[in-house]
């Protein structure tokens, strides 16, 4: 019984570690392909296909995007809203400096190598325990 858990420990320590390095390296690269987004103020208007955002941006420019269902959610009946606009892009934006996808995966890998250290203390545990 014991050399089953022994070997359960290493096959999560491997998997772990393993998998959350590769995880933190694609949420390392999503994050480098995810640009840079500034803060600015929106204004929130009605249009005939649904809820607008018009924005200036950093080179005088306006931009403008329609919001989706959820971010219409969020803002609710404002007339104005804070919003972070893709440099370089008129028509991208998001309600949150980073991105979701990229927290997700960072998270993801974070939770793997968590599991991966746990399997390795639990390792190094049971070896001086029996020795």
């Amino acid at each position: 019984m014991s050399q089953a858990i022994d070997a359960l420990a290493e096959i999560f320590s491997w998997i772990g570690f393993g998998v959350g390095a590769l995880l933190a390296g694609v949420a390392l690269i999503m994050y480098l392909f995810d640009g840079t987004w500034a803060p600015t103020r929106a204004v929130v208007e009605d249009a005939p296909d649904g809820r607008l955002v018009r924005w200036f941006d950093d080179e005088a420019g306006v931009g403008e995007a329609y919001l989706t269902p959820e971010q219409v959610h969020r803002i609710g009946d404002a007339d104005m809203a804070d919003i972070f606009v893709r440099r370089g892009s008129r028509n991208r934006m998001r309600l949150t400096q980073g991105s979701p996808a990229v927290r997700a995966v960072g998270l993801l890998a974070c939770g793997m190598l968590a599991l991966g250290l746990i399997a390795l203390v639990t390792s190094l545990v049971l070896l001086f325990v029996r020795g």
